[in-house]
């Protein structure tokens, strides 16, 4: 599904709070006088004269090896052409993300007002000392060609054109494999090109160090096919004239066995799919709109195999498969360029990951439970976590075989294992969450939709695809802020259970609840006026099926919400108390919490329910529960009452369940301090590993953890969650932002989808 992106919100995105995309962190201790005095004067004076002494020390003791430069002058920005540098900044702001979001490299973003070759040569090779690589990005052509060549000929850092060389690694790759599933070498098919810029130049280089023969590429630009008899010709084209007469792209079509587009969209027709050669390949590659599109491309030949640059068709080709990886490989192993071996190199990983088994968490975020190598499947997906150590390991052992690396590494066993600390990104989970709610949206209702946080929240979640809002409130109120604030919520069920209409409905939830609660001090008349209330109503529209989840609690007190979902809907079977879970996003990865909003003083039995409560939400996650039973003992330390109670439910719990990884009673830093637990606690279950579960002997304890962590750690909450109901509900915590609304209703959602099965 094609992602909905209104320009109010992508404008609100850019502008809220901090503008722009990306911070300076600092990555030292800087809170004392000494930290500063070692930051800067007098103690920056220090590692100034070692790398004086020896520049390679600037590896040593800055940020240089991890820093790289995005540079552009804005003159052919994605879709946009020539619109300037300043203009250029968001999109490479955006560049800049993606490298640290997908491989923790960090970025400057350095927009040049600067058109001739020379003096923008100049200007970045006068950069060379601040940054451990430079990815040239949206400068058009032929400039860019000539701009790349001097810099990589001149400045011994990785440099790399992505608009050229992306393009042409990802899209090699799946030719590659296309070519495999027909049963064709790249040595002996024809190939027709639509494009002579400087992606459809690189992309026909990659495919003949991948074994095309030039006499077989027949090119075309905006003046026809490139033939030897034209006079317009420069260096970077020529190399592709055919010796031939002119002919057009429909006629150079016929027969050929693979069709790349890099022009325009809508230049191909079905009949010129409908002539090429057996089991035809068409990469329709511009953007937005393709040259031909996938459905017609399918149409006209079903033994076609379509790539795209789109997300919403399979066989994306996109560039975030390539850049952040090969610079990645590139910084660890400090290399002088970035080299024709080590983009090979990546050419030949990616091609491989496509035909390894996909995982589970790559099969979620695109909604598709069979996603195998095969015609809809030859290159890898954007959001394939294994991406990061498969292609920068293949891309820094190039580099060391092909002598440019000049800190060849000596352990790839310890390296991989450190591609993957850094992969742990604070958002997998999320996305996670999210990509599963898509799956099967389930209906959710908002007990305040009177609050404009929440018909924002709700807009995102119905454009989104995560769930489908059922709203709660006056119909007029909600009407008039949404025409206000130009919200787009057409369709959306709206019902007001103080209205004259609703009285059906009411009353027959009234008699419902009068059931479930006569003999607990509640009568008809009380019962039918309970459902008044948008919490009551809203729960008994979950408990009978007409709604699946239930968010409330924004603007009401907490107790407020859950006794009417304890009344209304119950506790699972065997449950004999509900809990409450927070999910702390962190840079190491998610933290789960519990209990952190309900039980005060839990018991031996109800540490018992929450730890296994907590486990069950963790594992329907995909994520492996490792859990830390806290105290302030650790292994009978402290033989005090508490420390027991703590110490006796672990026990239990690895009696009834073996194969659960679980200790305690064990102090937070001894939990997650794997040498010291090697060191004088080797029998532990967290030995070899950090816990990601930590349950807390009292809801002090763990109100104030997840408290601290998220105010002055920097993590963010996601929750409460609440553990151990029948049906899904959500209680917000008082100030929750928009996005946070949204994080939890795609929880609802995915919990919804778990208990109905």
């Amino acid at each position: 599904m094609a992602q909905l992106i209104r320009k109010e919100d992508a404008l609100e995105y850019h502008s809220k709070g901090r503008p722009g995309k990306i911070e300076v962190i600092p990555t030292k201790e800087t809170k004392t006088q000494r930290d500063l005095a070692l930051a800067y004067s007098p103690g920056v004076a220090e590692p100034c004269m070692e790398i004086h002494a020896n520049p390679e020390d600037v590896y040593k003791y800055t940020a240089k090896g991890n820093l790289v430069a995005v540079i552009s002058n804005g003159t052919a920005v994605l879709g946009l052409g020539n619109i300037g540098p300043e203009a250029s900044k968001p999109v490479m702001e955006g560049k800049g993300l993606l490298f640290k979001i997908y491989a923790d490299i960090d970025v400057f973003d350095i927009e040049l007002n600067v058109h001739d070759v020379d003096e923008f040569v100049k200007v970045v090779k006068a950069l060379e000392p601040t940054f451990g690589g430079i990815n040239l990005e949206d400068i058009k052509a032929p400039e860019c060609f000539e701009i790349e060549r001097r810099l990589k000929q001149e400045l011994s850092i990785p440099i790399m054109h992505d608009d050229q060389h992306g393009t042409a690694i990802i899209s090699g790759a799946a030719l590659l494999n296309a070519l495999e599933l027909v049963g064709k070498k790249i040595s002996d098919v024809k190939i027709v090109v639509s494009g002579a810029g400087a992606s459809a130049i690189s992309c026909c280089k990659i495919y003949m160090s991948l074994g095309a023969k030039a006499q077989n590429i027949y090119m075309f630009d905006t003046k026809g096919l490139i033939i030897k008899s034209r006079t317009d010709l420069d260096d970077n084209k020529r190399p592709f004239a055919q010796d031939m007469e002119a002919i057009t792209l429909e006629a150079a079509m016929v027969g050929a066995d693979v069709f790349i587009g890099l022009s325009k969209g809508n230049i191909v027709s079905q009949n010129m799919v409908k002539g090429m050669g057996v089991k035809p390949i068409v990469f329709a590659l511009a953007n937005p709109d393709p040259e031909i599109t996938y459905d017609d491309a399918l149409a006209a030949r079903p033994d076609v195999i379509m790539a795209t640059g789109r997300s919403d068709y399979p066989n994306q080709v996109n560039n975030v498969l390539g850049f952040p990886y090969i610079f990645r490989g590139a910084l660890d192993v400090r290399a002088s360029t970035i080299n024709e071996e080590m983009k090979l190199a990546a050419v030949y990983a990616l091609a491989t990951l496509a035909k390894e088994p996909v995982p589970d968490i790559v099969n979620v975020a695109y909604n598709n439970d069979h996603l195998h190598f095969g015609p809809t499947y030859i290159i890898p997906k954007p959001m394939d976590p294994r991406l990061l150590v498969e292609v920068s390991t293949a891309v820094a052992k190039a580099a060391v075989e092909s002598g440019v690396a000049r800190k060849p590494i000596a352990d790839w066993s310890a390296y991989e294992t450190e591609l993957y600390r850094r992969g742990g990104s604070y958002d997998n989970l999320l996305k996670y969450i999210n990509n599963k709610a898509k799956q099967n949206p389930k209906k959710v209702v908002f007990t305040e939709a009177e609050n404009l946080k929440i018909l924002k929240a709700a807009q995102i979640a119905k454009d989104e695809g995560i769930a489908i809002p059922i709203l709660l409130g006056n119909k007029s109120k909600i009407a008039a802020m949404i025409a206000e604030y130009g919200l787009h919520l057409e369709g959306v069920e709206i019902q007001d259970p103080k209205s004259d209409e609703c009285e059906k409905t009411r009353s027959a939830y009234g008699e419902v609840f009068f059931e479930m609660r006569k003999r607990r001090g509640i009568n008809l008349y009380e019962a039918k006026k309970a459902m008044r209330e948008r919490t009551h109503f809203g729960c008994m529209m979950v408990q009978k099926g007409e709604a699946d989840a239930m968010i409330s609690g924004l603007t009401r007190k907490y107790p407020d919400t859950i006794r009417p979902a304890l009344e209304i809907i119950g506790m699972e079977e065997g449950v004999k108390k509900v809990a409450g879970m927070y999910i702390m996003l962190t840079k190491k990865g998610p933290l789960f919490f519990a209990d952190t909003t309900l039980n005060f003083n839990p018991t031996e039995d109800e540490l018992v329910d929450i730890t296994m409560l907590t486990a069950d939400m963790v594992s329907s996650f995909n994520i492996k529960p490792r859990i830390a039973m806290l105290s302030y003992s650790n292994f009978g330390s402290t033989p005090s009452p508490e420390a027991n109670t703590v110490r006796n439910a672990v026990a239990r719990i690895k009696e009834t369940n073996p194969e659960i990884i679980i200790d305690g009673e064990v102090q937070a830093g001894v939990a997650f301090n794997t040498e010291l637990l090697k060191e004088n606690y080797p029998f532990s279950d967290l030995v070899n590993g950090a816990p990601n579960v930590l349950i807390f002997p009292n809801l002090a304890a763990g109100n104030i953890a997840y408290h601290l962590l998220q105010e002055v750690g920097g993590a963010e909450a996601v929750g409460p969650i609440l553990l151990g109901l029948r049906k899904p509900v959500y209680v917000l915590q008082l100030g929750s932002t928009v996005r946070q609304i949204v994080n939890m209703i795609a929880l609802a959602a995915v919990e919804a989808q778990v208990k109905k099965g």
